[in-house]
């Protein structure tokens, strides 16, 4: 449809411009408008739809050009098979007849024109279609790897919360049922609440006081931890699971039960700017033999969707272990 509004809309023009503007008769500007007008548009599609599919694309360079020479001779000769037909018309100039390759030599140029013409649409429509279809790979296989990396922040969380429900079991404790309660009001979260690309900010922090009060119940309550959050939280979303690596990692490689360096959880937000703060005292009894898959995902998270828009920190110091995250949301 577009290529034929394109091409009445070109014909018409033209139509237009010469009948304003020369002494031409209607039936000449038909003649040269409509009849040779649509046999150059034949010569376009002859170029477009079988030669450069047929032999250009192919890389058949030596045959599409035998081809296209084969081509632009039998046209330059129906078109003089036609030009008789409108001799008046057509093999006429100042009150002189043409011969043959005197109109021949003419029509060629046109005919060139309108391949070239083909050529040059051909091409750019393979370009921007080659485009679409790699921003749209790309799109996919990102998307492909988002999901494969936030498959993978359910196991590594259960794994380490499983672990603190068995300490609390294996001793007995009587907060073995709220601890599980916890932990399914968390999965919960996780499961039917953070399939979306981004998150309500409120709802994601209150899913992390969660995280925290399930480990200090597997403290016994012993755990000292200092969390905050300034700022509005209010209409502010966030990409799911993004912070609780950190979290994580402060419960499981730090020291927790020390009152005089507690786990330091400092959440600001300031006109759609996060900045996240955790600061915890280090141990070396319980490091993880896997190598850390969590703060390894969550980066590589950052890097997919906030691109250029976040700087995070990481502060390995003798006794303490620092994080400053800040990211536009």
């Amino acid at each position: 449809m577009w290529h034929v509004l394109v091409w009445v809309g070109i014909i018409s023009f033209f139509f237009y411009f010469a009948s304003t503007n020369s002494k031409l008769t209607l039936e000449h500007l038909l003649v040269i408008f409509v009849v040779f007008g649509g046999i150059n548009i034949g010569v376009f599609y002859i170029n477009y739809l079988w030669l450069i599919p047929a032999y250009l694309d192919k890389n058949r360079y030596l045959r599409y050009i035998l081809m296209m020479i084969t081509t632009a001779i039998i046209i330059g000769i129906g078109k003089y098979g036609v030009g008789l037909i409108f001799k008046s018309y057509v093999l006429v100039h100042d009150g002189k007849a043409l011969s043959f390759w005197e109109y021949f030599s003419s029509t060629l140029f046109t005919s060139l024109l309108f391949v070239f013409l083909s050529i040059v649409l051909k091409f750019s429509v393979d370009w921007f279609t080659n485009e679409r279809v790699q921003r749209d790979l790309e799109t996919q296989r990102l998307s492909a790897e988002l999901s494969f990396l936030k498959s993978q922040v359910n196991p590594h969380f259960l794994f380490n919360s499983l672990n603190s429900i068995y300490s609390l079991a294996y001793q007995k404790s009587e907060t073995t049922p709220e601890a599980i309660l916890k932990l399914s009001e968390i999965m919960r979260y996780m499961l039917y609440e953070s399939n979306d690309n981004k998150v309500d900010l409120e709802k994601e922090i209150h899913y992390l006081q969660n995280y925290i009060d399930l480990q200090k119940i597997r403290f016994g309550h012993k755990a000292f931890i200092d969390f905050k959050v300034n700022g509005s939280i209010d209409n502010q979303r966030i990409a799911p699971l993004l912070l609780i690596s950190f979290i994580e990692n402060a419960f499981k490689h730090g020291v927790a039960n020390d009152p005089n360096s507690p786990i330091k959880m400092l959440i600001n937000v300031d006109n759609g700017h996060l900045s996240f703060y955790i600061e915890n005292k280090k141990h070396n009894n319980n490091r993880d033999a896997s190598g850390g898959i969590g703060l390894n995902n969550v980066k590589r998270r950052l890097n997919l969707l906030y691109p250029k828009k976040y700087n995070l920190t990481i502060r390995d110091e003798a006794d303490t272990y620092i994080c400053e995250l800040s990211l536009v949301l």
